[in-house]
């Protein structure tokens, strides 16, 4: 699959290469090749020595699925994660390690997240268990932008749990952890990584805790630096849904296999005049053929990896009148036949 090495504005279905820090000793441990695991990827080597360096999410996602069946290794996404710390989130983590109370660094977590990736999200919510005095801090991925992952997900919220301990010590406040999907490995080794009950089947990642934990209090809090971190984000990375080209896609995403994938028609949908929203985007550097191929790649790849729909059918959801052009265009994408690629994915299911 291609990477993604530098920025795109407008391409949201990417995240840092320094979520996969330690990804190379972890599968050479395992007795893995990972030059050839990353090269079946299309992900350079040397872009994992570069922390900014942009991979397409699903790419990314798909990678961690295939190397854990491969290797043997079900808590793969729990390995990679005891060895990251707070510093793969990169500028945020200035800024988090900088704020004045736990409340206040999930607030900044939430809305500069998508620094590090704009299809992950992390937030405070209603405990799913309905249990007083507990909040939920989340963790979830944007299933419009890229499919859902087992072992992303648990490298995810691990690494959610990594930081809190590095921030609070062992007095997290932490009640159960909750995950989308049946248990992966045995469920003692859950337990052993998180110290607590893990539920699994739930509706959302989470981590379950004492909602006065929210308050606390940092004594390295440093509001000048927290501000000039701040100030550095908000100018250097403007969000991404004030962006014309995110919006564009979240149309083409919304209307793939119904509507028209055609400018005129997202164009109305946005209530601009087509030649208007061209030079929209080529202003931020990119093109309407662009988005649209990168929506049709995302999709095409789910359809692929994750369900046992006929290829034909595949075609059809992504807006491609015939299989052949489905064809082509995978090669094009990842260097592989739909059948190489489904072959390449998670246990699929309907």
């Amino acid at each position: 699959m291609e990477p993604s090495p530098t920025a795109r504005t407008g391409d949201t279905g990417v995240i840092r290469a320094a979520s996969l820090r330690g990804l190379v000793p972890l599968v050479e441990a395992l007795g893995g090749r990972p030059e050839e695991l990353l090269e079946r990827f299309g992900i350079p080597v040397d872009a994992l020595t570069r922390d900014d360096g942009l991979i397409p999410i699903t790419t990314h996602d798909l990678m961690l699925d295939t190397a854990a069946e491969e290797l043997g290794c079900p808590d793969l996404g729990l390995r990679l994660a005891e060895g990251q710390d707070l510093s793969v989130l990169g500028p945020l983590a200035v800024a988090i390690e900088a704020s004045e109370s736990v409340g206040e660094a999930l607030g900044l977590a939430s809305r500069f997240l998508f620094v590090h990736s704009p299809a992950l999200h992390i937030g405070v919510e209603d405990d799913p268990r309905g249990a007083r005095g507990v909040v939920a801090v989340t963790y979830r991925k944007s299933l419009r932008e890229s499919p859902y992952s087992p072992q992303a997900t648990e490298l995810g919220i691990a690494l959610l749990h990594r930081i809190s301990v590095a921030l609070l010590g062992e007095s997290t406040g932490l009640r159960s952890v909750e995950l989308p999907h049946p248990p992966l490995s045995p469920v003692s080794r859950y337990i052993e990584h998180f110290g607590v009950d893990v539920r699994f089947d739930g509706t959302v990642a989470a981590l379950r805790v004492d909602h006065h934990v929210l308050d606390r209090t940092f004594a390295d809090a440093d509001a000048t630096i927290r501000q000039v971190t701040l100030d550095h984000l908000t100018r250097e990375h403007p969000r991404p849904d004030l962006q014309v080209a995110v919006r564009v896609r979240r149309a083409l995403a919304d209307g793939m296999g119904t509507a028209p994938a055609s400018l005129a028609h997202v164009a109305r949908v946005l209530g601009v005049h087509p030649r208007t929203l061209q030079r929209r985007l080529v202003a931020e550097g990119t093109s309407f053929d662009v988005i649209l191929d990168d929506v049709r790649r995302t999709a095409a790849t789910h359809y692929i990896t994750a369900t046992d729909i006929p290829f034909v059918q595949v075609a059809a959801l992504i807006g491609l009148s015939q299989q052949s052009a489905l064809s082509r265009a995978v090669r094009r994408w990842s260097g592989m036949s739909p059948r190489e690629l489904r072959r390449t994915g998670p246990t699929v299911s309907s």
